[in-house]
């Protein structure tokens, strides 16, 4: 048994991290080809859920499957919640209602409900008929009525509240029997006798006062709170500023019904950084490494589509100037540089616009920001024209024709800088995702007016 630890898993007590090894997995599969149990409990024992779900997720499903059911669902429930979305798909596929059931029962309503909303939908009113704890089940199947870009969907049950009428030591008895089925205390809401909330009680001011106090002289009024149709971005935005650990989530008429806590918002930070990442990348869905080919081909061909629109469109600009470029050829060779810059500097703007939305820290009216914009992007340009007037006159000697290729270059980093600063605010307004305004659709569309501003400068300035 000592040798499997040496292999793949430190030693209990050690901080050295998890390391998944192809040799690890290998003999994991081994264990469980010839069934030795109680092997395979004592290697995984120490091994935090979430290191059990990363090797879970290297085996196949009837392997994934095995080890579930042999180890105590007080840790496979939270590993389900850290699996693959197909390798967990599978693992339930291979799950009895009941099954099922009594790993919902180990798990705070939140991870419970999302669980539930994957299984199919003949056989999700079987598994919460499964559920013992009735209590339980109700506040899951209460949960899934919402939508799930929403507070309320992301919200869990579990939480301690106590009525403004009681006192401090009736107060403390509830909290007790509250908090057995609370994993962590964050706060402690005060509500009415209708479930209003009403605002916090601070677990300093409790121990501190007398136990015939009324709660109602003791809570803070204040407290921040999000509606149940919040949106999570909106959500996580109002935990970040305030530095909150859990947020109260109230329903139409103010009552209290659940709370989200850090690590949900975590999640949505982290899976919002994804998908605004790949947007950013020409992707135009979530996808994964492991996807399917077909899947992949989908999320990134419309983007790849749009580039070739692109590059047939700046093909077709300068076929319209052939005759300039045959009597001034060089024109041609700067023609990458212009197209580049003028990407570049879409992007930088975009990406700063697009920043500051996601942070809400964009301060000033658009017209202010396109002004600001444009006078950076008019010193960013004369700083690199100037660069380039020298540069192009030296190698070719001719100086109308070096001005004509400079004066393009600070236009056309003007005109990106305020199409990348645009943009974004425009499909804010509108609802759309900004962040793709930083992908191939923000550098396509400037390489266009690059290249075309380009030549009718070049054009003008050299009386073609």
């Amino acid at each position: 048994m000592r040798g499997f630890l040496k292999k793949g898993l430190p030693e209990v007590g050690m901080m050295t991290p998890f390391k998944l090894t192809d040799e690890l997995v290998a003999e994991i599969e081994q264990l469980i080809e010839y069934q030795k149990d109680s092997q395979l409990v004592s290697l995984l024992e120490e091994v935090h859920y979430a290191d059990v779900a990363e090797i879970i997720n290297e085996l196949n499903a009837l392997e994934a499957t095995y080890l579930i059911k042999l180890l105590e669902s007080d840790k496979t429930s939270d590993v389900l919640t850290e699996l693959d979305d197909d390798v967990r798909e599978a693992i339930l596929n291979n799950l009895s209602s009941k099954e099922i059931a009594g790993e919902l029962e180990e798990l705070d309503t939140d991870d419970a409900a999302d669980i539930v909303a994957e299984l199919p939908q003949e056989i999700i009113q079987e598994v919460i008929s499964e559920i013992e704890d009735r209590e339980h089940a109700k506040d899951i199947v209460d949960l899934l009525r919402y939508d799930e870009n929403s507070a309320g969907g992301l919200m869990a049950k579990e939480l301690v509240r106590v009525n403004e009428n009681w006192n401090v030591l009736t107060c403390v008895k509830e909290m007790r029997a509250q908090a057995e089925n609370v994993t962590r205390v964050h706060s402690i809401y005060v509500v009415d006798d209708d479930e209003k909330l009403k605002g916090r009680l601070s677990l300093k001011d409790l121990l501190t006062t007398s136990t015939t106090a009324p709660i109602r002289n003791v809570y803070i009024p204040k407290v921040d709170s999000v509606n149940v149709n919040e949106k999570p971005e909106e959500v996580a935005k109002i935990m970040s500023k305030y530095d909150l650990e859990a947020i109260p989530v109230v329903d139409e008429i103010g009552r209290l019904v659940g709370r989200i806590t850090i690590d949900d918002i975590v999640d949505v930070i982290r899976e919002e950084a994804d998908k605004d990442y790949q947007l950013a990348a020409g992707i135009s869905q979530v996808v994964e490494a492991d996807d399917s080919i077909w899947e992949l081909t989908q999320a990134r061909l419309p983007w790849l589509f749009l580039g070739l629109l692109g590059g047939v469109g700046a093909a077709s600009i300068m076929g319209g100037f052939e005759e300039m470029l045959k009597e001034h050829a060089i024109l041609f060779f700067f023609t990458p540089l212009i197209a580049a810059m003028a990407g570049n500097v879409g992007v930088q703007s975009s990406a700063i616009i697009v920043q500051g939305l996601a942070n809400d820290d964009l301060k000033g009216s658009i017209s202010n920001r396109l002004v600001k914009e444009m006078l950076l992007a008019t010193l960013n340009g004369i700083i690199l024209a100037t660069i380039l007037l020298f540069f192009s006159w030296w190698w070719y000697g001719n100086f109308f024709t070096a001005l004509a290729i400079s004066l393009s270059l600070v236009v056309v980093i003007i005109v990106a800088g305020i199409i990348g600063t645009f943009i974004p605010l425009f499909l804010d307004k509108r609802g759309i995702d900004p962040a793709i305004a930083t992908g191939p659709f923000i550098t396509t569309s400037n390489d266009i007016f690059g290249i075309l501003i380009y030549f009718l400068i070049a054009r003008l300035v050299l009386g073609l």
